[in-house]
């Protein structure tokens, strides 16, 4: 029962924090456009990236794509972890790595709604 209540809070912290960078990247903020644009995303390319993020923190919410939405947002931290070694900026990818890692856990433990 715990581990339901631990999965369900960080659940809602991955879909909270996908959700606000996905909507950070979609409007282009002056942010986003700046880290993205050292590795000569344009505007557009974000605002997709955008968009994909937030599709996968919508996706985390239902069990049927639960998986699915977790693999999509884990690949996008996953492409900006790389993005960030290939810059040597180690800082940057360190900061990325926690919530990469909070996907996978999220994924170990399972859909906590999900009827057994």
């Amino acid at each position: 029962m715990i581990a339901k209540i631990i999965n369900s809070v960080l659940i809602l912290i991955a879909v909270f924090m996908g959700a606000k960078q996905g909507w950070n990247m979609l409007t282009a903020k002056p942010e986003m456009l700046e880290m993205f644009g050292k590795w000569d995303f344009s505007k557009n390319a974000v605002m997709i990236n955008g968009a994909v993020t937030l599709l996968a923190a919508v996706l985390i919410l239902f069990p049927r794509t639960f998986v699915w939405g977790n693999f999509l947002m884990s690949a996008g931290i996953l492409m900006i972890i790389c993005l960030q070694l290939l810059t040597r900026n180690l800082k940057g990818a360190a900061i990325e790595l926690p919530f990469f890692l909070l996907n996978l856990i999220i994924i170990y433990l399972q859909y906590p709604l999900k009827n057994q």
